[in-house]
């Protein structure tokens, strides 16, 4: 016991050593390239003064918009071609999409433009007065940085509680097959397809999570296109299939997908609580969910057991009557 807390005792404290040094070294870049970035932001509000909410709509598609299609044309890339194989090695589902059914990705682009530009554009235009009355998101002085980091934790929390319970409702039954039912047909998803979803679960398990934060706390422009870009990257992470080193594992997602019923959440914190990770914590892909540190695929380092094959005796050991 003296050793199990000395061990995490020491780890917590050097976790919160790196951490005030990582924020310390951020807030010092930050407070000192202050002045340079809020003049740009002044320049930016003039040259849109009277349209806001043009600025406000550029910014929260454009920005977020190019960090998934920048990341996912990557991906697609290997996902199409298998190359780089530095990168296909890192495959979970080893014998999936190698490669990608050209027909199945096409008919699933198609709907992921169509959620981008028919669902997600129109409710930011409609989400832009709420976000006027809260406090407005254009105003001239920018966030502090630490400010941002308490924004960016409370964002974390909502999207958690929101995605989850409104995501495990999308797999009661009757929800499931006429909606969530699309969202799975890719059992060994890829990138792009973290937004390919029934117009219905995009507005409510999608878009909703993410946006009722920064709503709630009356966030800036600026935390808002920082935030939704960084969810559309964890969101295509999760959903890419490959265990990356350095990048935060997609193991947990990868499952749900595998098995449906387990690992509805993003952090997990609410599956822990409701015991809907149990299945998950007993295989393979819960020992390999982890950081990544090494440049060796943990599908090598942690391999699933091997398949129990079925033997042509029957029950009794005897062949089958004909």
């Amino acid at each position: 016991m003296r050793r199990t807390a000395l061990i995490l005792g020491s780890g917590l404290l050097l976790s919160v050593a790196f951490w005030n040094s990582v924020t310390w070294h951020l807030q010092r870049f930050w407070g000192a390239s202050g002045y340079f970035w809020q003049t740009q932001w002044e320049r930016l509000l003039s040259t849109f003064e009277g349209n806001e909410w043009i600025l406000f709509i550029i910014d929260t598609v454009l920005s977020p918009g190019l960090c998934f299609w920048g990341f996912n044309g990557l991906l697609l890339v290997v996902d199409t071609t298998g190359k780089p194989t530095f990168i296909s090695r890192y495959r979970i589902q080893l014998g999936k999409n190698e490669p990608v059914d050209p027909v199945k990705l096409r008919q699933s682009l198609h709907t992921v433009l169509f959620n981008q530009t028919m669902i997600s554009l129109p409710m930011l235009l409609l989400f832009y007065p709420f976000f006027k009355w809260r406090g407005d998101p254009c105003c001239q002085e920018l966030p502090t940085f630490h400010w941002f980091l308490v924004e960016l934790a409370f964002f974390t929390l909502v999207e958690e509680i929101l995605f989850y319970y409104s995501h495990r409702l999308l797999h009661h039954p009757t929800l499931y097959k006429k909606i969530h039912k699309k969202h799975h047909e890719w059992t060994a998803p890829i990138g792009v397809i973290s937004i390919y979803a029934h117009p219905i679960e995009h507005v409510v398990s999608n878009m909703l999570p993410v946006m009722v934060g920064p709503l709630v706390m009356g966030s800036h422009l600026s935390s808002i296109t920082v935030w939704l870009s960084l969810a559309l990257i964890i969101t295509t992470i999760s959903h890419c299939g490959y265990h990356l080193p350095f990048l935060p594992s997609p193991e947990f997602h990868d499952y749900h997908h595998l098995k449906f019923n387990q690992c509805y959440g993003v952090l997990g914190v609410l599956d822990h609580l409701h015991g809907t990770d149990i299945m998950f914590k007993q295989t393979k892909a819960y020992e390999r969910h982890v950081l990544l540190l090494s440049f060796t695929p943990l599908s090598e380092s942690i391999p699933d057991p091997p398949k129990k094959m079925e033997s042509p005796l029957g029950p009794s050991g005897l062949l089958p009557q004909k």
